[in-house]
C-alpha cells in the first residue's frame, strides 16, 4: 500500500462538525471546525437532536470549506475517514453517511475510525510518537490511562468507575454557578483561588491505575451546600482551585506512576480536559523531573476535530482496514479493536 496518502476526515461523534484534510497522517493541510456551544449553553449540555440537526445542515458547507482551504478537489484525496464511533449515534450517522456518499460517488476507500483513537493521534500532528508509550486520555465522557507498544497498539491499563473528568468539571461548574461548558470557566477560576477547601484525592488500590471522580463531586456539592446552611459565603475561586488541585494531583500521579511502571519514555495527552491549564503546568513539572518526554497538541487539537481523525486514519489505512458502505455509526466501542 502506498505510504502517500491524502485522506479527508470528517468528525461528527458530539456537537463539533468538522473536516479535514490530512496528508500521511502527519501534514495538517486545513481543518475546518464549527462549533455548537451558542446553541447548547442555553440547555446548560448538549442536546443530542440539536446536534445532529445543525450537522445536517452544515456538513455539505464544512467539506466544501476544508476542501478550499486545502487547494484541492476530490480528484486529490485517496481515502474519506470518519468518526464511527463512541459518540452521540444521531450526530454520528451524519457523518457516517456524509463520508459512504463520498466514498461511493468519488469510488475512495472508506475508513471508519474510533473517536479516542482520533485524540490520541492528534499527538502525531504535533511531533513524533516514541513507542512504548503511555496515553492519558481526558475528555468529558472518557478518563484512561492507554499502553501502547506501536501504532494502533490500545491496552486500556486504567479508566474511571464512574464519572469522567471532563463531566465532573461540567457539574462542579454549574453547582458554583458557571456557564456551559464548565471546564474552561472551572480552569480560569483556579488560577486566582486557593487551596482552602482540601477536597479528597481518591487513589482507589494501591495496585490500580483506575480513576474516580464521583465521590470528589459529592463532596464539592456537600461542602457547598454545609456552607449554605450556615449562612457562609463560597469563594467560586477557591473551590475550582481546590476542586482543580484534587484532579490534577490523582491525575498527574496517576500518569507518572504508569510511565514508571512500564518503563516508558514518552507521555501524550489527548482529549478536551489536556487544553488545562493547570493540569497541563502540572504534567510538564512531573515529567521535567524524571525525564520524561511530554507531548500534548494545542488547544485547537484537544477539542474535537476531525485533523485527529484523519491522523489516527492513515495507520488505520496501512492496516489494510476499510469499510464498506453498509458503514454504520456505534454508540459505544472498544478502542482495543484494531490490535492484532
Amino acid at each position: 500500500m502506498t505510504q502517500n496518502v491524502r485522506i479527508l476526515a470528517i468528525e461528527t461523534s458530539c456537537d463539533e462538525t468538522s473536516v479535514s484534510v490530512i496528508d500521511n497522517g502527519t501534514q495538517l493541510i486545513s481543518n475546518s471546525v464549527l462549533s455548537q456551544i451558542d446553541s447548547h449553553k442555553r440547555f446548560g449540555g448538549v442536546v443530542p437532536e440539536v446536534a445532529s440537526r445543525h450537522h445536517v445542515e452544515n456538513m455539505t458547507l464544512m467539506i466544501e470549506d476544508a476542501l478550499q482551504n486545502a487547494s484541492c478537489t476530490m480528484d486529490d484525496i485517496d481515502a474519506i475517514a470518519v468518526t464511527q464511533g463512541p459518540g452521540l449515534i444521531g450526530a454520528l450517522l451524519v457523518g457516517v453517511n456524509a463520508a459512504k456518499a463520498l466514498a461511493f460517488a468519488h469510488q475512495k476507500p472508506l475508513i471508519p475510525v474510533h473517536h479516542i483513537a482520533g485524540h490520541v493521534y492528534a499527538n502525531q500532528l504535533e511531533g513524533t510518537l516514541t513507542f512504548p508509550l503511555i496515553a492519558l486520555i481526558v475528555s468529558g465522557g472518557h478518563t484512561e490511562l492507554v499502553y501502547m507498544k506501536d501504532h494502533l497498539d490500545f491496552e486500556i491499563i486504567g479508566e474511571t468507575r464512574d464519572d469522567a473528568v471532563g463531566e465532573a468539571y461540567d457539574k462542579v461548574a454549574r453547582t458554583i454557578g458557571l456557564p456551559y461548558p464548565g471546564g474552561p470557566h472551572v480552569d480560569r477560576l483556579a488560577q486566582e483561588g486557593e487551596d482552602t477547601y482540601a477536597f479528597p484525592r481518591v487513589w482507589l488500590e494501591t495496585d490500580s491505575y483506575d480513576f474516580s471522580f464521583s465521590g470528589l463531586k459529592s463532596a464539592v456539592i456537600n461542602k457547598l451546600h454545609n456552607l449554605k446552611q450556615k449562612g457562609e459565603t463560597p469563594i467560586p475561586q477557591n473551590v475550582a482551585t481546590s476542586f482543580q488541585n484534587s484532579v490534577v494531583e490523582v491525575l498527574v500521579g496517576k500518569a507518572i506512576k504508569a510511565c514508571e511502571a512500564y518503563q516508558v519514555n514518552q507521555l501524550i495527552v489527548a482529549g478536551g480536559v489536556a487544553s488545562n491549564h493547570g493540569l497541563r503546568s502540572a504534567l510538564l513539572k512531573a515529567t521535567s523531573d524524571r525525564g520524561i518526554t511530554l507531548t500534548i497538541p494545542k488547544a485547537s487539537l484537544c477539542t474535537d476535530n476531525a485533523a485527529m481523525i484523519g491522523a489516527a486514519a492513515y495507520h488505520i489505512y496501512q492496516k489494510g482496514i476499510v469499510a464498506d458502505l453498509d458503514l454504520n455509526g456505534k454508540s459505544q466501542m472498544d478502542i482495543e479493536m484494531y490490535r492484532s
